[in-house]
């Protein structure tokens, strides 16, 4: 890879020093959207951009106070780099997992009924009631029967009969909060 050598000028940059960390952003920016690109799947492609990762990844960096200087040989830079990135594209993935359940209704050939289910587990139950909690936390009073009738299984063309929204409206709504609760720090 062509960012090999690039690194090794500004392997021993301090957060302090404005041009060395620019220099090094820029030539890393570069390295930082390809390692990311090879960790985002299709789903998470389509709610993230390579470019959010690698700003995350730099904004981690400077919270943590890391220094290229830390490191022994540009290699190892990159290396922990590319760790950082993986772990950042985990941990949304992660996030987002109960957020695209939301966005998937239930199948319209069965009701809600008629579906097989097993008893969640206990921690299944905390977590699902932690996740209602911080739903409503961040849903506007207006938006809260959405939140209601979806929860109870109904599908998103009964949930806007029911309410009155448009049934993308209902989709928009139940997207943007879960990013909102995505986003969120974690309590």
């Amino acid at each position: 890879m062509g960012c090999e050598a690039d690194f090794r000028p500004l392997i021993a940059p301090d957060w302090g020093d404005r041009r060395g960390l620019g220099s090094l952003f820029a030539v890393s920016d570069r390295f930082l959207r390809r390692a990311a690109r090879r960790w985002l799947t299709r789903g998470l492609r389509q709610r993230f951009d390579s470019g959010d990762v690698a700003q995350a990844v730099w904004a981690g960096l400077i919270d943590a106070g890391v220094t290229a200087g830390q490191f022994p040989t540009p290699e190892h830079f990159r290396a922990f780099l590319v760790r950082a990135v993986r772990n950042r594209v985990i941990d949304w993935a992660r996030r987002h997992r109960a957020a695209s359940a939301a966005d998937h209704p239930a199948p319209a050939d069965r009701s809600v009924d008629e579906m097989p289910a097993s008893a969640p587990r206990p921690s299944e139950e905390a977590r699902a009631d932690d996740l209602w909690e911080q739903l409503l936390a961040h849903c506007p009073p207006e938006h809260r029967p959405v939140l209601t009738f979806r929860r109870a299984g109904l599908s998103l063309a009964e949930v806007a009969a029911r309410t009155g929204f448009h049934e993308g409206s209902v989709r928009r709504i139940l997207r943007g909060l879960a990013r909102r609760v995505a986003f969120s720090d974690p309590q």
